[in-house]
């Protein structure tokens, strides 16, 4: 597909897709999911803004260190009039996910480091489970694989 020139202030989903690396598949799901827009042409066909180019890299670099769609779309939602993300903006936000990003680094240095222990999940089948979780003590603890999990809720008031 033949790339847009810069100067086009909108483009198709296909010249989106490629120029985000996101499949218009996703674009579309992005768009029902209330986190981006286009516009319909008078033979219905979906336009998008360039600057939504911006919007769906900070919906993917989001995606990517581990942030919920429900927690990017209220990002999304603080800017006014729904324009797309700044720099200021992006820092204001990154700031907030900052702990939650802290407590995923935290878990994956827990599976990293005890993946080929006992994960607390109750089995007691591995030899080392009836050491570290003798009679399925963690189950006092809650559901899962209580060595490995961390609460991601625990700071943010979520559960």
């Amino acid at each position: 597909m033949e790339m847009p020139s810069w100067k086009a202030k909108e483009l198709t989903p296909g010249q989106l897709s490629e120029r985000s690396g996101v499949a218009v598949s996703a674009l579309h799901f992005y768009e029902r999911e209330g986190l981006i827009v286009s516009r319909r042409t008078s033979g219905n066909q979906r336009r998008y803004q360039r600057d939504t180019l911006r919007r769906v890299a900070f919906i993917r670099i989001s995606q990517r260190v581990g942030i919920p769609l429900s927690e990017i779309r209220e990002a999304l939602g603080t800017l006014p009039e729904g324009r797309t993300p700044n720099r200021a903006d992006w820092e204001r936000l990154s700031t907030g996910w900052r702990r939650h990003l802290d407590l995923r680094i935290e878990q994956l240095e827990r599976l990293r480091d005890n993946l080929t222990g006992c994960i607390g999940c109750g089995c007691l089948s591995l030899e080392g489970c009836a050491l570290a979780n003798p009679h399925d003590q963690l189950a006092a603890a809650g559901p899962g694989a209580r060595v490995l999990e961390v609460d991601f809720g625990a700071d943010s008031g979520e559960k």
